[in-house]
């Protein structure tokens, strides 16, 4: 997780150095992505088409983005409920991965716990770093590529009304192989 921490780190230099005003970091994690797609029920080759619209969420309604998982991407009710309660997760870092911890939300499903553990070793770094409190732990964020693997982020002003992010990205340890087959 240094390596994340250290690119974190740049961004928040490069974005303060601006002179942009006020901005944040959502932050989440491709494997939460995964398991909260598989925890509600959802066929995995579905998982892009629900990340585009998870994604939305920063611009849109859930009772839109709803509309759109079960009438254009064939989600049932009971998988977009069971979708719903991961997407409202957000918040200060360490607030956030300890009530995912008491809620036991990932229990029982490995690849949740183990990223969990990925997280809090991010968060540590971050706060020692002096910037954790330019992240926003969000599971709304979804940047529906296939090529990340990790921790995934977006960069947002917070002292305008403009919609959208300013920077973005992630971690995508098998971006070169996917191509080269290696």
């Amino acid at each position: 997780m240094i390596p994340d921490a250290d690119m974190l780190s740049v961004i928040i230099d490069i974005l303060s150095s601006l002179d942009l005003g006020g901005f944040v970091i959502k932050l989440n994690h491709r494997k939460f992505l995964d398991a909260m797609v598989q925890l509600a029920g959802c066929e995995k080759r579905k998982f892009k088409a629900i990340c585009s619209s998870i994604d939305k969420l920063d611009k849109e309604s859930w009772e839109t983005v709803r509309d759109e998982l079960i009438n254009m991407k064939g989600l049932t009710e009971e998988m977009c409920s069971k979708l719903h309660k991961f997407v409202v997760l957000k918040g200060e870092p360490f607030e956030l991965l300890n009530r995912l911890k008491t809620e036991g939300v990932f229990a029982g499903h490995a690849e949740g716990e183990n990223t969990i553990k990925e997280m809090e070793l991010l968060f540590t770094y971050l706060k020692a770093m002096g910037i954790l409190d330019k992240i926003s732990f969000d599971f709304s964020l979804a940047r529906g590529l296939d090529y990340y693997t990790g921790v995934i982020y977006e960069a947002i002003l917070t002292d305008t009304n403009r919609v959208g992010s300013i920077s973005g990205g992630g971690r995508y340890d098998g971006l070169i192989g996917m191509f080269s087959g290696k």
